[in-house]
């Protein structure tokens, strides 16, 4: 090998390049430094295959050099033999640790197993022509010739694959695709955050809003070659080819047999460290690293671009981008910027991942939640998001006896150990791997940082591709009824229930000591309790007590969906939500959801200024409101709430409240297969002061209508006469602004007037409808 030179770089050199450029020349490496600004949000995307120059989607110019786009490779031909395919993990590591690279190497990946061609076509035989005859007689029909037969067999692996498209300072786009048969059988379409974590669809580019639901219309079902055929949606051009491109990277990952003669996708590729201190873009050709761009990120999570670098940070990502370049996850951290070398490689690491076609995470990338240990006084829970197999966000929670998040009234200690405890995860990237509550837990809540912990490495079996043949983890996992009328303690070992401990709770929802039961109430434990485990949930009601035993049954199934290795379809949680709105108010719900039913809900009939009326309301949805509450709780689901009967006298706030509901569930949802920026229907909005209200309708995804309401302070609507002439003029233009599409202020609305009075009100306006949209948003 011939020996390399090696280049030095100082800081106080670096301090007077702007922008921040270097060319190494090293034997066979031709390696660009680049610290300019990453690419802008309207860097084009490379299609998936050639085709006609797509129409831009109206942004600015890029500030970044053109990525190369890739070259995607023609269907492989079908394989006799597969390659080998990599053992199942059966428990996670603590920490996915990036593989030490000394430099940029050319990997040549093993040439795949001999191919054979396909059989080859048949060939009919020649048909003889008939032999004329001297007299007309019948002439027999020539034998039907064989159809030519041809084999195929399906070169990729059955899986769901996560890849992502070529990455600018917004974020990028990205795809996880269930490929089964050669075919896509369900896709998740991504637009991420700055952050690599998918964003809410409506703080996306107006543009991008109906192009899910489009899109994953035109993707699913389709082979990789017609995917990569599909149009892109007017409008989102950059977004579909970003997506189009993710596909064929995804379906690339899904190959029995890899390509031998690349390692990477060509093109820009992005990487976040998990506590986000820093995203690093790297720039592939097939078989190397080409180029590598640094940026800091705010606590907001955003890019800093390169003019807005303070000195130090000049200095720090000067330091850092030559040494990733040449060293990659090997890179030796200068003195006093440790810290930052470490977040600087941990962001390297997960870009290269990004890059690989041959992508061997032992994990499925997106959101998991499971829970620690359980006890009688509560349980952890953690809501965590996967990347390339490391934590990468996280959310922890300390739910009370009753299975419903305490926040701020759990224990003080607890809720101080709380932020401590995140930040420890996600420096380590995982969970803390033979956790030791001296050292790894916070004092004072040593048993909730174990329970957390505990739950987080739940989280991540749940996330294995191979998650062995168990459905749920041993333990012992908390279970209770939606109705809050018992507690179940379930012991849980190799799929059976080995325990169960029952408590009861009393009119005051706290649990009955055992000693302060009735002996009725302990006749009815014990009897459940046996019950419970010698037949499951299939046990008889006990006479006279048929309540309880349905919350017996009710309660072991929560047990047992917190403890399966499965993920849910909903998050748990609080997710607040409202019906359609009119003149004078709306209705909203408060609903709790585990494991996708309703454990705990609140119905409120609010005026105009958002304010709950309570008994200022209509009589008659007075009264409806426990009533409805009631059937909800019973209901106990999404579907179960709509076939809930309207109260008489209060139909339509039924009705707005059964829509509520659903739309808490709609919040709620892991995977919204068609995503859209609003539930469509009327929402309102008012601003800080509570004295502007604006009403807007959403349609097909997207508010078309604005209605301003002015207030006084008691939340009435101020009369037409009453207005001065700036609130008139604000009126008049935010009603105007009416079109058969998008509303004119439905997307990033701003201060607007002629005078200062116009702008003061205009402010306010602007915050009602930003509240608005809230509502209206999924």
């Amino acid at each position: 090998m011939k020996k390399q030179k090696f280049i030095s770089l100082t800081v106080s050199a670096a301090l007077l390049l702007s922008p921040f450029a270097y060319t190494l020349h090293v034997p066979s490496l031709n390696l660009n430094v680049d610290a300019v600004s990453a690419a802008s949000e309207e860097a084009p995307a490379a299609p998936a295959k050639p085709a006609a120059t797509p129409k831009a989607e109206p942004t600015a110019k890029p500030t970044a050099k053109p990525t190369p786009k890739p070259t995607v490779k023609p269907t492989p031909k079908p394989t006799v033999k597969p390659a080998a395919t990599p053992q199942p993990t059966v428990k996670p590591e603590a920490t996915v640790k990036p593989v030490a690279t000394a430099k940029p190497v050319v990997t040549t990946p093993a040439k795949p197993e001999a191919t054979t061609k396909p059989a080859a076509t048949l060939v009919p035989e020649a048909t003889a022509k008939p032999v004329a005859t001297p007299a007309p007689v019948a002439t027999a029909k020539p034998v039907a010739t064989p159809q030519p037969v041809t084999v195929q067999e399906n070169v990729y692996e059955d899986g769901i694959y996560v890849a992502y498209g070529n990455a600018y300072s917004k974020g990028t786009e990205g795809v996880k695709v269930a490929i089964k048969d050669g075919k896509i059988t369900d896709i998740e379409l991504m637009r991420t955050s700055p952050s690599l974590i998918d964003r809410d669809a409506r703080y996306n580019y107006s543009g991008v809003w109906q192009a899910y639901k489009l899109m994953h219309e035109r993707l699913l079902g389709k082979t990789r070659d017609q995917a990569a055929a599909v149009d892109a949606v007017s409008g989102a051009t950059r977004t579909s080819d970003g997506w189009k491109l993710s596909v064929d990277r995804a379906f690339e990952r899904a190959l029995k047999v890899k390509p031998d003669d690349a390692v990477y996708f060509a093109g820009e590729h992005m990487g976040i460290d998990p506590e986000r201190k820093y995203a690093v873009f790297s720039t592939y050709d097939e078989n190397k690293l080409t180029a590598v761009k640094v940026y800091p990120l705010n606590s907001a999570g955003d890019i800093v671009e390169e003019k807005a670098f303070t000195p130090e940070q000049t200095a720090t990502v000067a330091a850092i981008t030559p040494a990733l370049l040449t060293s990659g996850t090997a890179a030796k951290p200068v003195a006093g910027l440790e810290a930052d070398f470490k977040a600087a490689v941990n962001a390297f690491w997960d870009a290269e991942q990004n890059a690989k076609i041959n992508n061997s995470s032992a994990y499925i990338d997106g959101f998991y939640s499971s829970y620690g240990t359980a006890r009688s006084v509560g349980v952890e829970r953690a809501d965590v998001v996967i990347r390339n197999g490391k934590l990468v966000d996280v959310k922890l929670y300390r739910l009370g006896s009753n299975l419903i998040d305490r926040g701020n009234t759990a224990y003080a200690d607890v809720v101080k150990a709380n932020a401590p405890m995140t930040a420890k995860f996600l420096a380590n990237g995982s969970y803390i791997s033979n956790y030791d509550e001296k050292v790894d837990g916070v004092s004072g809540a040593t048993e909730s940082s174990h329970g957390w912990n505990q739950a987080i490495e739940r989280a991540f079996e749940k996330a294995l591709k191979d998650k062995g043949e168990e459905k749920y983890f041993d333990g012992k996992f908390a279970g209770v009824d939606n109705g809050s009328k018992l507690l179940l303690l379930v012991d849980l070992a190799g799929d059976k229930v080995t325990g169960v401990k029952l408590s009861l709770f009393g009119a005051d929802k706290k649990l009955i000591a055992d000693d302060k039961l009735t002996a009725e109430q302990k006749s009815v434990v014990d009897r459940l309790t046996a019950d419970l485990v010698a037949k499951g949930v299939q046990f008889a009601d006990i006479a006279g007590q048929e309540e309880l035993s349905g919350a017996a049954r009710a309660a072991l199934t929560d047990a047992l969906n917190n403890a399966s290795k499965e993920q849910g379809a909903y998050k748990d949680g609080k997710f607040t939500a409202y019906g359609d709105a009119y003149d004078k108010g709306s209705n909203r719900a408060d609903v709790t959801l585990r494991n996708g039913k309703i454990v705990d809900i609140a119905l409120y009939r609010v005026g105009m200024n958002l304010v709950d009326r309570g008994a200022a309301a209509y009589p008659e949805v007075v009264k409806a409101i426990p009533q409805l509450t009631e059937k909800f709780l019973a209901a106990g689901t999404r579907e179960g709430v709509q076939d809930v009967d309207a109260i008489s006298g209060a139909t339509s706030s039924s009705t707005a409240l059964k829509a509520a509901v659903d739309r808490a569930y709609g919040k709620a949802e892991v995977v919204e297969k068609e995503k859209a920026a609003y539930f469509d229907g009327i929402f309102i909005g008012v601003s800080n002061d509570k004295l502007v209200n604006v009403m807007v309708t959403t349609k097909y995804g997207i508010p078309v209508k604005m209605m301003v309401y002015y207030l006084d302070n008691n939340g009435n609507t101020r009369k037409e006469a009453q207005l001065n002439e700036a609130e008139r003029a604000v009126k008049a233009e935010i009603e105007g602004g009416s079109t058969p599409g998008l509303h004119k202020y439905g997307y990033r609305a701003a201060v607007f007037g002629s005078n200062d009075a116009e702008k003061e009100i205009s402010a306010k306006a602007i915050e009602a409808i930003k509240s608005a949209l809230e509502a209206a948003g999924k």
